[in-house]
């Protein structure tokens, strides 16, 4: 979702363009959001609270305007009751 910079992991011989980035002024769908994991939803969070990110490997922060279409076929509000999605990101998402 984020892309990555050259060197960020073994395999990782040329940088990459995320899926945010690639929507830029756009719209991404984000699909079977409620499997999204723990760490993950706190990055998603940022892009929609603040609009930026930084790529796996990096540390330039990059900016973007991207609408966000999500679905999921699990009942989010017992993830969040569970513990398994976030409940900041529940509401936000909203």
């Amino acid at each position: 979702m984020f892309g990555h910079e050259r060197g960020a992991y073994t395999g990782a011989h040329k940088k990459r363009k995320g899926k945010f980035e690639l929507a830029d002024n756009g719209t991404l769908l984000l699909d079977e959001l409620g499997d999204l994991p723990g760490p993950l939803q706190a990055k998603l969070l940022r892009v929609l609270q603040e609009g930026e990110f930084e790529r796996v490997g990096g540390n330039r922060t990059f900016n973007v305007n991207v609408r966000i279409l999500a679905c999921t076929s699990k009942d989010l509000q017992e993830e969040v009751n569970t513990g398994r999605f976030r409940q900041d990101l529940f509401s936000d998402s909203r």
